[in-house]
């Protein structure tokens, strides 16, 4: 028996007027923005932005009235077809190479690693951002297959002129290219339910680009799948920009073709770090997506726990560019809204705001024959923290063609590092280990505090550095820690 409890008829009735209410006014309140915008063409595009996000106001405002979670009862694990193992692919080739498009999620911001700009200009290794490592490892594809991979970047209004900039380095290189934006959408207001912004021009903070599950409506609007199709792609592979293991794979690429899939997900294992990423679950016969925040509450720990469900999704897409389009043509993609409370400052005061998001991995129940394929960890190498930073910079990885390779001489998985909060901003980062030590024979490294590296350290086994408050450590050249716990104000002395 379910221990939910069931609404009353009263209270959905109540509901049901309060979001009828809410949606009449942020449609008088979003006409009223549109009617302001005099420029032709600016406003049929501001005006196919607004509809866009009146509908996604109004599925949430459903949404919040029957509630969200999913049934815990009807939560099945997946068929063994809905989720495969990497190694049962054996169809070798690049003869479907020609049929492929790659597209970086490229809409972010640097600035929780204190950067500005876009996040995928962050060098990452030998002076080379994420966006220079994509476009190296696409070039060199090209060149070995004697093949035509296009790059998209979906960019957004935040980091859509500084990428126009830097992608004018590589008109010299063997690769194609192009950027479009997705949509922009207005901040609503918590209490109101009303959009922040009075009128299109509005400050850029009360506007928002709404999650990577609007790549399928916004590749659509900007005119790209339609061009994608003419010179005859088929597949798109899509991954986040700071994933420096998305590479293009052909043996998933072949297996799709193979198959006629028209959505696969990659998935890899989960260990302690991931026990928050969403996983593949057969939901009432069908392959969906389940995330945290669809986990009735009493549920969240068994969620969480590695045992129930194994594996987690990476955010590797790869898609079928024909069924993006019929399934936008058709209005039939609902993936799940994320409601993403913040906090911006409005003149002397702070404003609590609602975004609404979405995410493109739930769109995989709408799509046929859409599967799970469970990848090496190799393929998911996020650079979220300065902690990710010091693991893809260090002697770990080898750099080939823009792809970073395991070394050989390291065995087992990734180690554990946890650089404190001196180390978020990639400045004090580079400040503080301005050349990276050696950690191949390293399992976990926590650092706090004010802490120095010099040249040539190795760490190994577990190193625990922690440095008091108004203290200062200086790990000299040369040091060689292993196994060991630091604290206090160590001044490490050279002899």
């Amino acid at each position: 028996m379910s221990s939910k409890h069931a609404k009353s008829q009263s209270m959905y009735a109540f509901e049901n007027q309060s979001s009828s209410i809410a949606a009449s006014q942020m449609r008088n309140a979003l006409n009223k923005m549109i009617d302001g915008v005099t420029d032709k063409d600016r406003r049929e595009k501001f005006e196919k932005d607004m509809d866009s996000f009146f509908g996604l106001f109004r599925r949430y405002l459903t949404d919040k009235a029957k509630g969200t979670t999913l049934d815990w009862d009807h939560i099945r694990s997946p068929n063994p077809d809905e989720v495969v193992a990497y190694k049962s692919l054996d169809v070798e080739g690049s003869e479907n190479l020609s049929k492929l498009a790659v597209l970086k999620l490229n809409g972010g911001l640097g600035t929780s690693m204190g950067c500005v700009g876009p996040k995928s200009v962050i060098e990452v290794r030998e002076g080379q951002s994420f966006l220079d490592l994509a476009v190296r490892q696409i070039e060199f594809l090209n060149k070995k297959y004697d093949t035509d991979v296009p790059l998209l970047l979906m960019d957004s209004f935040n980091t859509d002129a500084d990428t126009q900039l830097i992608v004018k380095k590589y008109q010299s290189h063997r690769i194609r290219i192009r950027t479009f934006n997705q949509s922009c959408y207005p901040r609503i207001t918590k209490d109101s339910l009303l959009p922040v912004p009075q009128s299109c021009d509005d400050d850029l903070s009360f506007w928002y680009p709404p999650g990577h599950g609007d790549l399928f409506e916004a590749i659509v609007q900007s005119g790209e799948l339609d061009h994608l199709i003419e010179e005859g792609k088929e597949v798109l592979f899509v991954s986040n920009c700071d994933n420096l293991g998305a590479t293009v794979d052909m043996k998933i690429l072949n297996h799709m073709v193979e198959t006629n899939s028209e959505y696969i997900m990659e998935l890899t294992d989960k260990t302690r770090a991931d026990v928050k990423g969403g996983t593949l679950i057969n939901y009432e016969g069908q392959v969906r997506l389940l995330e945290i925040a669809q986990v009735p509450k009493e549920h969240v720990e068994e969620f969480k726990s590695i045992k129930k469900f194994t594996n987690f999704n990476t955010n590797n897409l790869w898609i079928n560019l024909k069924a993006i389009k019929r399934l936008v043509e058709a209005d039939s993609l609902r993936m799940e809204i994320i409601p993403n409370g913040k906090s911006i400052s409005v003149g002397n005061s702070e404003m609590g705001v609602l975004q609404l998001e979405t995410a493109c991995g739930a769109a995989i129940r709408h799509f046929k024959g859409a599967h799970g394929v469970v990848v090496p960890r190799s393929r998911f190498l996020p650079v979220k923290t300065s902690s990710d930073l010091l693991l893809v910079k260090s002697d770990m990885f080898n750099l080939r063609h823009g792809t970073l390779v395991l070394d050989p001489a390291r065995f087992g998985g990734s180690p554990l590092v946890k650089l404190g909060s001196k180390f978020k901003k990639v400045s004090d980062f580079q400040k503080r280990i301005p050349h990276m030590p050696k950690v191949i024979e390293l399992d976990h490294l926590t650092v706090t505090g004010d802490v120095y590296f010099g040249r040539d350290v190795q760490l190994k086994g577990t190193v625990i550095i922690v440095c008091s408050d108004g203290q200062k450590i200086d790990i000299p050249n040369g040091s060689i820690l292993e196994n060991v716990v630091i604290t206090g104000n160590l001044q490490i002395l050279e002899h």
